[in-house]
């Protein structure tokens, strides 16, 4: 069969199965096909139009769940199905297979899982399990809506990985290496039990004060006074409309940067220490700042007011 035709076969049962996932409320993103990677562009080669015009938009942001988006999506190439855990409002258990001869002895994510619930007096969980194109096991749980967990590697075990806010899973019906992902328990999606919740809530941050704007004779009060109310704002942004107005306030601070009324770095750093201060991690503040701060600079190389 030429590769013409497979595409042609695909192409339907993928965009089938990205529809499915969004009916459950999965927001979807394309995967390369056969593969498990993002097929949209990176920062680096963001070209700045349609979705991107007012600043790069990750595949976090732009996973959906619209059926008309979807199509047109799908209508391009056979992608595999990523499922953004965050915007899902999923926590998925990633029990996976060791790898290469070096682990032939070892334990497989399964067996380590079984051995967690039983020392915890905890039965395995049963809900929606679907297994991995490699061999292992997809655990979906509701996220909690109270807390706000990340993703994990090892915390609960060896081979047992976790995706939520900021990461994503290959959903079922992608192919991986000729491999299918593959619903093997079709039940609801339970919540995830209070256990493993205690296990994956990460321990408190110490609360840094925000920093003071620096005083090196550039600033404006003008100045001043614009870094600290959008850093402010950003530190008392509510969940779902934090990294919002992160960028929009980055956009406005990296004006000042353009003029030269503000260093670069300081509003880095006080918009990053406000970004934590709101409940999100460095990882996330850092590009969304940097994509911000350079599209403002970019559309205001004279430092046009705010």
């Amino acid at each position: 069969m030429t590769s013409t035709l497979i595409t042609s076969a695909l192409r339907p049962r993928l965009l089938a199965a990205a529809l499915a996932a969004a009916d459950r409320g999965w927001h979807v993103h394309p995967l390369r096909p056969g593969d498990k990677r993002p097929a949209l562009h990176g920062e680096a080669h963001c070209p700045g139009t349609g979705e991107c015009a007012d600043g790069h938009r990750r595949w976090e942001q732009r996973a959906t769940t619209t059926p008309d988006r979807i199509h047109r999506c799908w209508a391009h190439a056979p992608y595999n199905v990523g499922i953004a855990t965050g915007p899902s409002h999923l926590v998925v258990i990633d029990l996976d297979v060791p790898k290469g001869k070096s682990e032939k002895d070892a334990p497989d994510g399964a067996t380590t899982f079984s051995a967690l619930c039983e020392r915890a007096g905890q039965p395995v969980p049963a809900t929606y399990t679907v297994r991995t194109a490699g061999g292992g096991r997809h655990l979906y749980f509701t996220a909690p809506s109270d807390l706000r967990l990340h993703n994990t590697a090892g915390t609960l075990g060896t081979h047992i990985d976790t995706r939520a806010n900021g990461g994503y899973v290959v959903g079922t019906g992608s192919i991986v290496h000729g491999a299918t992902y593959e619903v093997v328990h079709d039940a609801p999606v339970v919540p995830l039990p209070g256990w493993l919740l205690a296990a994956l809530t990460p321990a408190p941050r110490p609360v840094r004060p925000l920093p003071r704007p620096v005083d090196n004779g550039r600033a404006t009060a003008y100045a001043a006074a614009a870094l600290r109310n959008e850093t402010a704002a950003v530190a008392s942004a509510p969940e779902g409309v934090r990294n919002s107005t992160l960028t929009r306030a980055a956009r406005a601070l990296g004006r000042l940067v353009a003029s030269g009324d503000l260093p670069r770095v300081v509003v880095e750093e006080a918009l990053k220490q406000a970004g934590e201060a709101a409940g999100l991690r460095e990882r996330e503040c850092v590009p969304t700042i940097t994509s911000a701060l350079n599209w403002s600079i970019t559309h205001n190389p004279q430092g046009a007011p705010v």
